[in-house]
């Protein structure tokens, strides 16, 4: 059976039926898009709340859905039928190897749907099954400081037992949210793109020689489509360019909070944007830090 990928999201849910179904769709291609250009493939499907990706290799599905904007968490699962007996001997199976002696665990049971059965009952049951199996280890159950965690979400019909979330960027998809332009010189402007990147704004980046390097190897793994432009001596002229050409709805520049004055002045009626504006440089450098391990 090929690995599953359990992919969640949590800001679309909120919107009305029509705009999540079209946030969805988006969501669906933006991660097709990343096994696509990363030449792996993979097959989608969902249920209400949920996406699921069916891929070759799982350690490489959970990095590349991670880089999706909209995404909050993946979890590459075990799927089963829901069954009780079979949940047992899948987290039995799961947990196998994981424990070590002493451990003290945790197993987190959610359920959605019609079940004759409470998640904690399932949860109570299962660890059970795990104090059966291994009854000589001194396992305890700690669940506000466990050292291991297994987690198990059954949705109807069909569960999923998994150990592990890796967060994603979260936010909406890429391409909901229109287009800007934006000035990449350094952290503070790559970090600004983002996050203009993760309102779901299609960006094209300005670049200097520094921001090349932060644009290629960050940047593009969020939009594998991300446009890059070499700003030169005159970056000002190119982003006025682009703004032109590009039909963008606004400008993303890399400001400091005492720099916006003056930058509201020099670009007039253009709508600008500068999301960093009340950073310190020691808050860009975390945040950004935080967007270098989702390309870990």
């Amino acid at each position: 059976m090929a690995p599953t990928i359990l992919v969640r999201y949590g800001e679309l849910a909120l919107k009305s039926p029509p705009v999540r179904r079209e946030f969805e769709h988006t969501l669906g291609r933006n991660l097709l898009e990343q096994f696509r250009v990363a030449g792996e493939t993979c097959r989608l499907r969902a249920d209400h709340g949920h996406l699921y990706l069916e891929v070759a290799d799982g350690s490489l599905g959970v990095r590349l859905a991670r880089r999706v904007f909209g995404v909050t968490s993946v979890s590459q699962v075990v799927e089963v039928d829901t069954d009780r007996a079979l949940l047992a001997r899948s987290l039995l199976d799961l947990a196998d190897g994981a424990l070590p002696p002493g451990a003290r665990f945790a197993v987190r049971a959610r359920r959605t749907g019609q079940h004759p059965f409470t998640s904690q009952e399932l949860a109570r049951e299962l660890g059970a099954a795990i104090f059966a199996r291994w009854p000589d280890r001194g396992l305890e159950v700690d669940l506000d400081h466990p050292e291991v965690e297994f987690h198990v979400e059954v949705r109807g019909p069909r569960s999923y037992l998994y150990r592990a979330r890796s967060d994603g960027p979260g936010g909406l998809p890429l391409g909901v949210a229109g287009r800007v332009v934006a000035s990449v010189d350094g952290v503070r402007g790559a970090l600004g793109a983002f996050l203009m990147m993760k309102r779901g704004c299609r960006v094209t980046a300005v670049v200097s020689e520094q921001g090349t390097a932060l644009a290629r190897d960050i940047l593009v793994a969020f939009d594998p489509g991300l446009v890059l432009h070499e700003g030169g001596a005159a970056p000002a002229d190119v982003l006025r360019e682009l703004l032109r050409t590009t039909r963008a709805d606004g400008i993303v520049l890399p400001l400091a909070l005492e720099e916006f004055p003056a930058a509201r002045a020099e670009w007039g009626d253009h709508v600008l944007f500068s999301p960093t504006v009340g950073f310190s440089e020691e808050e860009v450098g975390a945040r950004w830090a935080a967007v270098r391990t989702l390309v870990a």
